[in-house]
């Protein structure tokens, strides 16, 4: 596929009527995983609708904490539609709800929770990266094959660290990646949301064949950070499946900037077909 979208001109081909609460967008084939969209960038463009939608009036200093996501149906290429309600704003927190349509069917439903930082008493706590074995240069550079890698992923670098490729029956539950979005700078909140789900999960390592995995739902807890430097910079990103039973896993994920800070944490239950 050579003609690709790059992540920041799909942003800004999205369109809103003067003062409503929807935002549309387009997805082109590049950004497909299967027969849906790539989950983290659904994800993303409904942060993008509930910025521009509720987000005009708001300091700066309101980050996003955190995003519940339920992925409910499949989202095709073509027109996306994300409806935005505010429900609530308080003096510090703001919740918003995203839900995600397409043909007239929900695809995906959201709540995101933006808040100020607050004064507090409580110091503070910032966890240390661990180490890896490898370095992004000595890493495995994971290769697109096409029919086999998802679209999406043309759209990012990988480089596997620790833990072993999908489909090679690796008797493996982890994997440590350093990655990076092959683009031009994004903004950094809605690039830790992409980031943060770029990785397939590890259970897949486990099979001797392409074998199809979904997320089910997705909580992430976000700690903006000063350091999110981006063009060649490399983030990492550690996933580790911490208890599976009848086709489904459950995982967490942290994503760390290129400066070695925390940005965030992930919670998934991803279905397994096989």
């Amino acid at each position: 596929m050579s003609d690709l979208t790059p992540f920041a001109a799909l942003l800004a081909a999205r369109t809103r009527e003067p003062g409503g609460a929807s935002v549309t967008f387009t997805i082109p084939e590049d950004w497909q995983q299967g027969r849906t969209t790539f989950g983290g960038l659904i994800a993303t463009l409904a942060v993008q609708a509930m910025r521009d939608v509720a987000g005009g009036a708001w300091d700066a200093g309101v980050k996003l904490r955190a995003l519940q996501v339920s992925f409910i149906g499949p989202v095709d290429k073509g027109p996306v539609r994300v409806d935005v309600q505010v429900l609530r704003e308080g003096k510090s927190v703001r919740q918003v709800q995203a839900l995600v349509e397409q043909g007239g069917q929900t695809a995906a439903l959201m709540l995101g929770v933006f808040g100020a930082a607050r004064e507090t008493t409580v110091p503070v706590m910032a966890p240390g990266q661990p180490a890896v074995v490898k370095g992004p240069a000595d890493s495995l550079q994971l290769p697109f094959i096409p029919g086999v890698a998802p679209n999406f992923t043309q759209h990012f670098d990988f480089r596997w660290a620790e833990g072993r490729l999908p489909f090679t029956g690796a008797d493996s539950w982890s994997s440590r990646m350093h990655l990076r979005l092959k683009s031009e700078p994004v903004d950094a909140e809605l690039l830790t949301v992409l980031l943060a789900d770029t990785p397939p999960s590890p259970v897949i390592s486990r099979f001797t064949r392409p074998t199809p995995a979904s997320s089910v739902s997705w909580e992430l807890e976000l700690r903006p950070v000063a350091d999110a430097a981006q063009g060649d910079a490399w983030w990492r990103v550690d996933t580790d499946v911490i208890a599976a039973a009848g086709g489904y896993v459950n995982q967490v994920t942290k994503l760390w900037t290129p400066g070695g800070e925390l940005a965030s944490i992930g919670y998934q239950v991803v279905a397994v077909y096989g």
